[in-house]
């Protein structure tokens, strides 16, 4: 699939007709372009038709991308697993964390966050299908490590992400973004805005449960080849 400017406002009208079905706002929902294996010239275009978020799971990959794009002033998502001795690049060059679950790893993105840069934007990822082979802090965990991030000065927390098992019948669907909104809900935090959740396979379900941010790739670019 070749994406075009109709292409790309379909997605937009799409993600709108949803958020309106279930008594959300049209624009409450932002598209972050899971833009992973996608090219420069590609996310060059996407942005040419005024996409300004993109996320990226492969960090060699990505660095090429961000130096490439530097002057379009993109927002960069790291939305991929994130390990120890990867934290001083992201720190230095994205926007955003989507998958902060441990302490070791927040300590060392707050320090490595350069001092002339905002404080990094990042959300707690939570395991919320009790997957041992996924990341992600357990619920019960969620509000004492939230509470140990507030303390970070260089780091702005924003709210909870999740990538639950897959699952092709739509209740279902929402009955598992239903867990991280209740989450997301009984946490007090002021800088607290954000539910990312949502993939291609089940934006609408994630909408329909609160999503504010939903990571798009194979609905905006096509299958992977």
């Amino acid at each position: 699939m070749t994406l075009t400017i109709d292409g790309y406002q379909n997605l937009l009208q799409r993600l709108n007709a949803v958020a309106l079905k279930y008594g959300r706002a049209a624009g409450d929902v932002q598209l972050l372009a899971a833009s992973k294996r996608q090219s420069i010239d590609t996310i060059r275009s996407v942005a040419a038709y005024g996409q300004r978020h993109f996320g990226e799971n492969y960090l060699q990959e990505a660095q090429s991308k961000i130096t490439a794009l530097a002057p379009l002033e993109l927002e960069w998502h790291f939305i991929g697993q994130l390990q120890s001795n990867k934290t001083r690049v992201v720190a230095t060059l994205f926007d955003w964390v989507h998958g902060v679950d441990r302490l070791k790893i927040a300590q060392r993105l707050n320090d490595q966050r350069p001092e002339e840069a905002a404080p990094l934007n990042v959300c707690v990822e939570v395991n919320i299908s009790g997957e041992s082979a996924k990341g992600g802090v357990p619920l019960d965990e969620v509000p004492e490590l939230v509470e140990k991030l507030m303390e970070f000065p260089r780091l702005k927390l924003r709210g909870l992400m999740a990538l639950p098992a897959p699952e092709t019948d739509f209740e279902r669907q929402r009955r598992s973004f239903r867990v991280l909104y209740d989450a997301f809900s009984d946490i007090r935090c002021p800088t607290f805005d954000t539910l990312s959740m949502g993939t291609s396979n089940d934006f609408e379900a994630a909408i329909a449960e609160g999503a504010t941010v939903v990571r798009i790739g194979t609905a905006l670019f096509g299958p992977r080849g």
